[in-house]
């Protein structure tokens, strides 16, 4: 169950390296990016909230950071940044993101405070970024069908999933639409599997849920940490989950004192494999 036990105050941004077959996330409270390497527990510090990775190659990834995109080498820890992102307004951070179908890269920012309509959703394509959605204020959830056709997100405090249709190029045909109404649930980052499900990793019920394409809830794996934050998938259908020991008293880490690391369980159907990046 236990895939690392690093605890993270704010686990983010599971993500699975198709080439390598390794997992990387990161804890955005210490700025730092995780990873099992060999099978071996690595990380790097980055000075600053990091939150999201999309795959450029087999040794290189996009980083999410409160400043901007940045290239890393693996194996040398070396970085270069790309793009700035909200560089000027220090009350904001990247959150939640991944490369979509075309290659493109989608990354949301919000408030350090989670202020109301302070955060937003863009698009990096071809050495460009480009803002989406605009007045949001926790945007998560970020994740595409398999065909390409379709991306959903959240806004957290709304509780709700949201879905826009794409043209060829990846870019939103549209307004985005209801997908799923989770009453009295908090959705975090999601994924989706091969079939075209959505996992919905739900901060504060324990839980990552699955909805059929269609919105139904499907099923849920239930996780020893309360506040669970994100989800991705193997090709041979494991799932690997973040969470986070943030603003937890200590009785909640007494009755959870697994919360904050990172768990591993089998979710019953594949992953589709994280597009590589088109810089």
């Amino acid at each position: 169950m236990i895939l690392d036990a690093r605890p993270c105050t704010l686990g983010e941004g599971a993500f699975w390296h198709p080439e390598r077959r390794e997992p990387f996330w990161f804890d955005i409270a210490a700025g730092k990016l995780l990873a099992r390497i060999r099978d071996e527990p690595a990380e790097w510090s980055f000075g600053e909230a990091v939150s999201a990775a999309g795959w450029i190659d087999r040794d290189r990834l996009l980083i999410a950071s409160e400043t901007g995109l940045w290239r890393f080498a693996i194996e040398t820890g070396q970085r270069e940044r790309i793009v700035a992102l909200e560089e000027d307004c220090s009350g904001t951070r990247s959150n939640d993101g991944r490369t979509d179908p075309a290659g493109g890269f989608w990354i949301s920012t919000m408030g350090k405070e989670a202020e109301p309509g302070a955060g937003a959703i863009y698009r990096f394509h071809e050495g460009r970024i480009s803002r989406l959605f605009a007045n949001l204020t926790i945007p998560n959830a970020i994740c595409f069908a398999p065909d390409g056709r379709r991306a959903y997100f959240a806004d957290t405090p709304r509780s709700c999933l949201m879905t826009v249709a794409l043209d060829a190029e990846g870019w939103p045909r549209g307004e985005p639409a209801l997908f799923a109404h989770l009453p009295g649930l908090s959705p975090d980052g999601a994924v989706t599997d091969a079939e075209g499900g959505i996992w919905s990793a739900q901060w504060g019920a324990g839980r990552v849920a699955r909805y059929r394409p269609d919105g139904r809830f499907d099923r849920a794996l239930d996780l020893p940490a309360p506040q669970v934050t994100c989800p991705c998938l193997t090709e041979g259908g494991r799932m690997i989950v973040t969470s986070a020991r943030e603003g937890m008293s200590e009785a909640a880490l007494m009755d959870h004192p697994l919360s904050g690391q990172t768990f591993e369980l089998e979710a019953g159907v594949e992953g589709v494999p994280a597009p590589r990046l088109r810089l």
